[in-house]
């Protein structure tokens, strides 16, 4: 598994679908956006302190593009 954090669109699908192998379908999108747009979310404030409030942003929209593939 790749240790870089992902910088594009093209690059977190790729880790999500090949190194992780979890496929991004719907329910999966909807349902960690369900999550990642919730700002106090417990689990939204870890991914904040551990990726920082950009890296956040962009994987909300990535979530959100995939949405429309």
């Amino acid at each position: 598994m790749s240790a870089e954090i992902p910088e594009t669109f093209n690059e977190w699908r790729y880790c999500i679908e090949q190194e992780c192998q979890i496929k991004l379908t719907q329910e999966y999108i909807e349902q960690r956006l369900a999550i990642l747009r919730v700002l106090n979310h417990e689990e939204t404030q870890r991914f904040i302190r551990h990726y920082g409030n950009h890296h956040w942003q962009r994987v909300v929209n990535w979530f959100e593009r995939a949405l429309t593939l």
